[in-house]
């Protein structure tokens, strides 16, 4: 009879989340996780196969996490309103969930999934901007204006703003200035 579970994927994912929040990815090993769950580490492959799959239920997670918060963000029903505040939500997360923001980002072919991530969480934007671009501009203004908050965002997070002001001043004028060119025909 085999041993009863002492361990579930859920527990296994909190605990990666917790672990990549407070120590980083390379803090993902499969020892510091079992020991975070209480197991020894063999235990844990009874339900998943490595570190790289527990990256991918982490990321997972977040993705679920983050549509959720784009899409309840996307309320007015006006485009440029919607828009502006998904971003300001993505930045939100992102300042609240750094190491996992940033592990969004990892393209390591061994965490499988990333682009039906990369779908999931789009969805939602890629209506916005077609509502404020038209169909055959969404895909590349989605695409700049996120390659433009990450770049903010992330250079926030390294604290590489110093030259004073007010970064929150900066995001408001960037964003703005984004929006109201990919609105103009």
């Amino acid at each position: 009879m085999p041993a009863p579970a002492v361990t579930s994927e859920a527990a296994i994912v909190a605990s990666a989340r917790r672990l990549l929040e407070e120590r980083g990815a390379a803090a993902l090993t499969m020892r510091a996780i079992a020991t975070e769950v209480g197991v020894k580490s063999p235990s844990l492959y009874k339900r998943v196969r490595d570190r790289y799959h527990v990256m991918g239920l982490v990321l997972d997670q977040v993705t679920d996490e983050l549509t959720d918060l784009l899409e309840a963000a996307a309320s007015a029903g006006d485009g440029m309103t919607d828009l502006r505040a998904m971003t300001s939500a993505y930045r939100r997360f992102a300042r609240a969930n750094p190491a996992a923001y940033g592990l969004m980002f990892n393209s390591d072919p061994l965490i499988a999934g990333s682009e039906a991530r990369s779908r999931r969480s789009s969805t939602t934007l890629l209506a916005r901007m077609e509502a404020l671009t038209g169909a055959d501009d969404a895909l590349p203004a989605a695409r700049m204006l996120v390659a433009w908050a990450h770049g903010f965002i992330t250079m926030e997070l390294a604290g590489a703003f110093r030259l004073g002001g007010d970064v929150d001043a900066a995001w408001d004028f960037g964003l703005t200035r984004i929006l109201t060119a990919l609105a103009a025909d």
